[in-house]
């Protein structure tokens, strides 16, 4: 984790904080003591700081009195509220893709598809939500919409949070692997509308499984 490059060193802090949560390396309810980061990270408390502060802002650290910071637990109000508008917005930039992006670009996520499904298949959940995540760049970049793809991105750091919960559920990554080819398979075939009803369904299972061990975790706090 350590920062060797200084230019925008509050964005290189934060980044590596933001990885580091999204990876299940930092789990939901843990402490950052800020001692620590900066010897993780080789750099200042004031840097730390900083980066904290941003990374709070999205919703991925919470400031807690007399304990500090600690990485976000999302409430089950939360989670539904996030995947309402992943549900619109993902049908949207599904829906745009579909319509702008090039044939090369169709092809770059048909290979990012086959990269993480072949993670899955090797059993690591961690390194199959880091080659998702590269699935869904190429869908924000070839959807050709800035707002849009600005707002998924700030979107999905929260969402990490939810996959590493959702993913948990037995069988889940299988089955999200399997909804999603057959999404890539709409997209290749250009199929707009059934591309959006397939993504949809799929946000839709996503949710339930994180719901489900959100229940589970309020259930049992101390398991």
């Amino acid at each position: 984790m350590r920062v060797v490059a200084q230019p925008n060193l509050r964005e290189l802090v934060a980044g590596r904080i933001r990885q580091a949560i999204s990876s299940g390396r930092f789990k939901p309810g843990q402490r950052l003591i800020e001692r620590e980061l900066c010897e993780m990270l080789g750099v200042s408390r004031t840097s730390v700081r900083e980066a904290l502060r941003e990374i709070e802002s999205e919703g991925l650290v919470t400031n807690l009195p007399n304990r500090g910071p600690i990485v976000a637990m999302v409430s089950r109000e939360t989670a539904e509220s996030i995947y309402q508008v992943r549900m619109s917005l993902e049908g949207l930039a599904v829906r745009l893709f579909v319509q702008r992006a090039s044939d090369e670009e169709v092809q770059a996520l048909a290979l990012a598809f086959k990269t993480m499904s072949s993670t899955r298949a090797r059993g690591s959940s961690l390194t199959y939500l880091d080659a998702k995540s590269a699935f869904y760049r190429i869908l924000l970049d070839g959807c050709r919409n800035t707002v849009v793809s600005e707002m998924l991105k700030s979107i999905h750091n929260r969402v990490h949070l939810l996959r590493v919960t959702s993913l948990s559920q037995k069988d889940r990554i299988r089955a999200s692997t399997e909804e999603m080819r057959h999404i890539l398979d709409a997209i290749v075939g250009r199929d707009e509308q059934k591309a959006v009803k397939l993504m949809e369904q799929h946000l839709e299972n996503a949710a339930s499984a994180a719901l489900a061990a959100i229940d589970a975790r309020d259930a049992n706090p101390a398991g």
